[in-house]
């Protein structure tokens, strides 16, 4: 587990990922340099690269959003952020990831996920996930060969589908699919056309 306060707010945040001790906030607009440098300094640093990273955007604009998950955020909010809302963003993510009953170890031909462990390997290699991909991939191989909305999938993240542009999801995928093909792992992620994604099993 990983202590987070903000502003005030506690909260014991379970370790998902390697450096997930660190959940930073990042406002798009910072005195010295911007939000967008901001986080790709903290991804290219090696005790917070694979943190959970939130931007903060002046307004709801769909460019500005792609250009905060291009420099390697995993989500974003509409300013004005205070503490309340930032206990909420911290209190979904916990919701979401609280233990639950599921499988431990998850497998899929040479694809496998250990759960308690927060690793995946495929042919015994470990492939490298930020908290967000290896979340969906936990969840698409507990639920093969079913399709889940963009919205559902923004659920199962622990995200505010209210804030989040279903779009974002198509990023996560993304990520997770090079991910994968970094490692060798075949593309069995599925995109279907208006509905979502699947994983399709062996």
């Amino acid at each position: 587990m990983a202590d987070v306060d903000v502003a005030g707010f506690h909260a014991d945040l379970p370790v998902l990922a390697e450096g997930l001790q660190y959940w930073c906030f990042v406002d798009w607009l910072l005195p010295d340099i911007s939000g967008i440098e901001m986080c790709r300094r903290l991804r290219e640093t090696k005790a917070t690269r694979y943190a959970h990273i939130t931007m903060i955007l002046e307004e709801d604009d769909s460019e500005t959003k792609r250009r905060a998950l291009r420099s390697g955020a995993d989500d974003y909010l509409i300013g004005p952020a205070d503490a309340e809302r930032l206990a909420v963003r911290l209190h979904q993510y916990r919701r979401a990831h609280d233990p639950a009953p599921t499988a431990a170890r998850l497998r899929s031909g040479d694809l496998q996920v250990d759960v308690a462990a927060v690793l995946a390997r495929y042919k015994d290699q470990r492939v490298s996930l930020a908290p967000n991909e290896f979340k969906l991939l936990a969840h698409f191989l507990e639920n093969p060969d079913r399709v889940f909305s963009r919205s559902s999938l923004i659920g199962i993240l622990g995200k505010d589908d209210s804030s989040i542009d279903e779009r974002t999801v198509d990023v996560w995928i993304g990520r997770l699919r090079r991910a994968l093909k970094t490692q060798g792992v075949p593309d069995r992620l599925r995109t279907v056309r208006a509905m979502g994604y699947v994983f399709d099993n062996m």
